[in-house]
């Protein structure tokens, strides 16, 4: 039986120069270090005769697809995305990049910093620029009462602070 799957929508092919260079260093991890390390794992093990039941085998060869799989996404992503050099115009507004302090309706305040899909970090604070609580957001001014549609419920946040990197 098939698992098909719908095409996901696009991201946004916006991305920080610190992304950038992660992506990069992650392509040049891969193929320098990694895909060197299995590669040769993965001619020992198939000569050591019958694959079919040779287990080191089969894993080596699925972490080999795995690693090619992902060196292939960041060779396209990397043609496609388009680094954000420069500040906005307005810093008083909300835009792609701007790490922002936000204050709950518990009086709870948080910070998020606005960037591309490909540097989603929760520890860090930074959310996609497609995320419904970054499209509330953009254009948003200091004291601006934002109401967000979470997958929980709707949420109110005030914007304390703007600031660009």
């Amino acid at each position: 039986m098939a698992r098909w799957r719908s095409p996901s929508k696009k991201s946004s092919p916006y991305i920080t120069p610190e992304g950038a260079r992660e992506l990069k260093h992650e392509l040049k991890d891969l193929w320098q270090l990694r895909r060197r390390e299995v590669v040769p794992a993965l001619q020992a093990a198939a000569a050591e005769g019958d694959r079919s039941e040779n287990a080191e085998y089969i894993y080596r060869k699925r972490q080999l697809a795995g690693i090619d799989r992902r060196i292939r996404y960041l060779s396209k992503r990397l043609d496609e995305v388009q680094v954000v050099h420069h500040k906005p115009q307005r810093l008083d507004r909300i835009h792609f990049g701007a790490t922002v302090s936000l204050q709950d309706e518990d009086g709870v305040i948080t910070r998020y910093r606005i960037v591309g899909a490909d540097e989603i970090d929760p520890v860090k604070g930074y959310i996609s620029v497609d995320s419904p609580m970054s499209r509330s957001l953009l254009g948003r001014l200091v004291d601006d009462s934002v109401k967000v549609e979470l997958p929980d419920g709707s949420s109110e946040f005030l914007v304390l602070e703007i600031k660009y990197e």
